[in-house]
C-alpha cells in the first residue's frame, strides 16, 4: 500500500514526486523568495561583543 504524499509546505495540497516536498514550481518558487526575503531564519547564537569595538 503507497502512502499518500506529504501536504506541501505552502498551500497544504498533496505534494508530488516531482516537486517534493511541494506540489507544484509556483509554491517551490514561493518557498525560495521567503528565504532570499528573509521571512525564514535560523537562529544561530548570540553575536559575542568585541570589546574593540564599543571603544
Amino acid at each position: 500500500m503507497a502512502k499518500a504524499p506529504d501536504p506541501c509546505p505552502i498551500c497544504r495540497k498533496p505534494g508530488t514526486e516531482r516537486d517534493r516536498p511541494f506540489c507544484s514550481p509556483r509554491c517551490a518558487e514561493i518557498d525560495l523568495g521567503r528565504w532570499f526575503g528573509e521571512t525564514y531564519r535560523i537562529p544561530g547564537p548570540p553575536p559575542e561583543k568585541d570589546d574593540e569595538m564599543t571603544g
